[in-house]
């Protein structure tokens, strides 16, 4: 990316730059992608059958996180945000922000106990694999 290209990125509103990382399918495509992500995180985690049903409640967090993503993408609200007025633009942020704020506290609750039955290793792994570099990782 060009210095000119990538200045436009970090100023891109929060809903255009999720549309670029989401490509044309939008959060559909993202969505889709949840179980792979799922099984990639169990298995790197290596999640014993002890720890089974707290996975099973983080895997729960992230498909109602991703399926309320989804839901909100295929209802037309990024669509529409190219021709709403600046209230309705704000408004739609507004309402981005709070289904994922909404979404990280879901997992929050759910990842607590897992994360306090994981192992010093499995600890590490889930630091390094889980959010990612810029907070967003897997929770999207």
């Amino acid at each position: 990316m060009s210095g000119n290209q990538m200045s436009g990125v970090v100023g891109m509103p929060m809903m255009g730059m999720m549309r670029m990382m989401m490509g044309p399918d939008g959060m559909g495509m993202m969505a889709g992608h949840v179980e792979g992500r799922l099984a990639f995180l169990k298995t790197e985690l290596k999640i014993t059958d002890a720890q089974l049903p707290l996975w099973n409640a983080v895997a729960d967090a992230f498909r109602a996180n991703a399926k309320s993503m989804g839901e909100m993408m295929s209802g037309g609200m990024m669509g529409s945000s190219q021709t709403a007025t600046l209230p309705e633009k704000l408004a739609l942020h507004e309402k981005m922000m709070t289904a994922h704020l909404e979404g990280l506290r879901r997992l929050k609750t759910a990842v607590d106990p897992l994360y306090a039955a994981l192992s010093p290793e499995q600890k590490k792994t889930a630091d390094e694999l889980v959010m990612g570099p810029m907070g967003m990782g897997m929770m999207m």
